[in-house]
């Protein structure tokens, strides 16, 4: 284990009607990262996830969840975690302020309830109805609710759903204020950007199985394969390559001697979405074979 680990995971295992969702993953969360779980849908994310906030109990391995079994969790425990569900439903006819008061009473510590709205954005809604909300509103209701009490690790389950691109952006913004609160985050996203621009580690899960755990530079730079395109009197050239400077050079200098620019030079670096899919589709092939 790492020392002073937020999350410990060793041989986590659950399975339904016989059908094993986990088969014995192991990993840690770091306290102060912000963690991504990846993978298909079905690969095992959510069942993880729902095991380590204590909603769902294993059938065998280890958990630990800041020094707790979540388990057995006694309401002390619980009021140091905050969850933003992938769906929820909050009352409609409550307002923005009134539902964070009522969640903020379920703590012993809870913060500003006017500085918790502010930090979500949903100062100019504070005194809407939940009802008059927008999708993307509501999300940003749901993270408030989550921080409200406090807490020192937040699960963000698909947090930026119904998003446009400019309300996903502030919302990357208020992940990153948090990290820099030092809170440890646990984030499960199908946006492979998010995870790229979020994440400090992530797991990547395929039917049960943790297929690799890295930082997402990590996970890229194990990708050998640099793309690199270009026009050659109208035709497009596709080199994929493990020694892009060698074959730059060459290109490059090829093109100075006969005295011509490459058209369209373009160095296509693999992104961590062009890796996942690739660990994925390499999973599932050897899982066919």
């Amino acid at each position: 284990m790492t020392a002073g680990a937020a999350i410990r995971v060793r041989g986590l295992r659950k399975a339904y009607d016989g059908n094993e969702a986990l088969r014995g993953i192991d990993f840690d969360v770091l306290p102060g990262e912000v963690f991504g779980l990846l993978g298909p849908n079905g690969a095992g994310k959510t069942t993880t996830v729902e095991i380590l906030e204590g909603y769902r109990k294993r059938d065998a391995g280890e958990v630990q969840v800041l020094g707790t079994d979540p388990w057995k969790a006694d309401a002390a425990h619980r009021g140091r975690i905050g969850v933003v569900l992938q769906h929820s439903q909050l009352p409609p006819a409550l307002t923005v302020r009134e539902v964070h008061r009522m969640f903020a009473g379920y703590y012993g510590r809870p913060r500003d309830v006017d500085e918790v709205i502010e930090l979500v954005g949903l100062a100019p809604k504070a005194d809407a109805r939940v009802k008059t909300l927008s999708g993307g509103q509501k999300r940003r209701l749901d993270l408030g609710v989550a921080l409200v009490g406090d807490p020192g690790l937040v699960f963000l389950d698909e947090p930026t759903t119904g998003f446009d691109p400019s309300a996903r952006r502030t919302a990357w913004e208020l992940v990153r204020s948090l990290r820099s609160l030092g809170k440890t985050i646990v984030l499960t996203t199908h946006y492979l950007d998010e995870a790229q621009q979020l994440a400090d580690r992530v797991a990547v899960i395929h039917e049960g199985s943790l297929v690799r755990i890295g930082t997402p530079n990590e996970l890229i730079g194990a990708a050998p394969d640099v793309e690199i395109r270009y026009r050659d009197n109208g035709r497009e050239i596709v080199l994929t390559t493990g020694e892009p400077t060698r074959v730059l050079a060459e290109l490059t200098g090829r093109a100075v001697a006969e005295g011509r620019e490459l058209e369209g030079l373009e160095v296509r670096r693999p992104t961590l979405e062009d890796v996942y899919l690739d660990l994925v589709e390499e999973e599932r092939a050897e899982g066919e074979a």
